[in-house]
């Protein structure tokens, strides 16, 4: 009794870019006739080569506010400069209220970071930094003030 379904025996194809919800929110809207509930998804998306992106958007439903978001954060996809698997040097950044500090660390250190930077970092494909993340909480301005650190990098020329 085998099965012909397509569904069985198909192997998924693997996604282009691996993502992490950082937050979902119900967002309220008050009209005359009551409330008008809607969806809004953070996303960050990364091939754990160096390439990461931040997107955020709002859907009627779950899964819309989260495709939106995965398209605005390909939009704002950007590339990475590392020093073998961590980065090339410190980079303290500020976006609107959220600091961001970054430092390279030895092989074998891991990920010393927390909420949306580590998403961010572990995305971009960096497997050995200490950070700090100072000011805000809001995990959106966190990511985006750690994509903005990262993209500030310089890449060591070597004379």
């Amino acid at each position: 009794m085998g099965r012909n379904n397509n569904k069985f025996g198909k192997r998924r194809e693997k996604p282009e870019f691996e993502q992490k919800l950082l937050d979902l929110a119900r967002v309220t809207r008050v009209v005359k006739g009551g409330r008008r509930f809607r969806f809004r998804a953070t996303l960050v998306i990364g091939d754990r080569k160096g390439r990461v992106g931040v997107g955020v958007s709002k859907g009627s439903d779950v899964s819309d506010s989260i495709e939106k978001a995965y398209n605005n954060a390909k939009k704002n996809m950007v590339n990475i400069k590392m020093d073998g698997k961590t980065i090339p040097h410190d980079v303290f950044k500020k976006l609107g209220s959220a600091k961001i500090m970054l430092k390279p660390a030895r092989e074998g250190r891991g990920i010393i970071a927390g909420g949306a930077v580590r998403a961010v970092v572990d995305l971009a494909g960096i497997h050995d930094v200490v950070s700090k993340s100072m000011g805000t909480s809001n995990k959106l301005n966190v990511a985006r003030a750690t994509v903005e650190a990262l993209k500030s990098l310089k890449v060591k020329k070597i004379a």
